[in-house]
């Protein structure tokens, strides 16, 4: 019978502010400095209600830092040529040091040439050619998609080094998957990907002792799918129905089932979401005191 581990949960929630206050310092010593602020611009297109709230919570944790928050609420009407002319003026915009598309767009839009129209030293989201190319080449001038950088934060706060240890990301996200599994090479792992044409998903996954899964598949991981003993971040968030016509939130890995096989895991919510923001707090600043410096 195999022996029941006591589980750690990671407090993503903790972590984060803790992070988010450092970088209020920061922001702070900056102004002293310089005279200047950071400025965030956040574009939603269409009436998402999930993408609205995370867009609200964006701009309050943006002004929690002393940061500017420039919101661009736009209907799902909008076009394509709007999108990107709109990206072009914030280019150019001196007030703005960092712009953040907010995903998914609505139907008919394309997101990949607007993103990509973004200047590199404002992609807060790590998400144009130019910075998937640092961090593919292992280089550390680039900006670092949010949600990879935080999971590898908080990998590091747990493992202390991650050099030579087995690594297995589920899920193969330009936004998730692929960039978490670049930081974790160039971290020293041995990394393995699975994604959806990947036909022994379970016997890889047991293999990692760090495993993270990000696919947007409810509770896909089962607590057998665990290596005993491994560090699992979940990225994954489903919004489901609860008791008393109330709903809650869980991630791709079957929590319950988690408890007692893995030495560590991230809860959801209070996990990888925090962390999230945080690192896009982050960005903002690494981005903005670059461009106040130079200016």
């Amino acid at each position: 019978m195999n022996q029941q581990i006591d589980t750690k949960l990671i407090d993503g929630k903790a972590f984060a502010a803790s992070l988010t206050q450092e970088i209020a310092q920061k922001v702070l010593h900056l102004q002293q400095d310089t005279g200047m602020t950071p400025g965030l611009a956040v574009i939603l297109v269409g009436d998402n209600p999930a993408s609205e709230v995370y867009v609200r919570n964006k701009a309050k944790q943006t002004h929690k830092v002393g940061m500017r928050s420039f919101m661009h609420m736009m209907p799902s009407t909008t076009t394509q040529e709007a999108l990107l002319a709109l990206v072009a003026r914030l280019n150019e915009d001196p007030d703005v040091h960092g712009i953040l598309l907010q995903l998914p767009l609505p139907d008919g839009l394309d997101p990949k040439p607007i993103i990509q129209s973004i200047a590199p030293h404002k992609d807060v989201d790590g998400l144009t050619a130019y910075n998937a190319g640092q961090l593919a080449l292992g280089y550390t001038e680039g900006l670092i998609p949010c949600t990879p950088l935080g999971c590898l934060m908080l990998l590091k706060n747990e493992l202390k080094t991650l050099k030579g240890m087995n690594a297995v990301v589920v899920g193969a996200s330009n936004l998730v998957g692929r960039p978490m599994a670049r930081l974790l090479l160039n971290e020293g792992c041995t990394v393995t990907i699975a994604h959806i044409h990947t036909k022994n998903t379970e016997e890889i996954a047991r293999q990692g002792e760090i495993l993270i899964v990000a696919t947007g598949c409810q509770g896909l991981v089962k607590g057998s799918w665990i290596r005993p003993g491994a560090t699992v971040i979940d990225v994954g968030i489903t919004r489901i129905p609860a008791e008393n016509n109330k709903t809650k939130l869980v991630g791709d890995v079957v929590f319950e089932e988690a408890l007692g096989r893995a030495s560590r895991i991230t809860p959801v919510p209070g996990g990888v979401g925090p962390m999230t923001i945080a690192c896009l707090l982050s960005n903002t600043f690494k981005t903005a005191s670059k461009q106040i410096k130079q200016s």
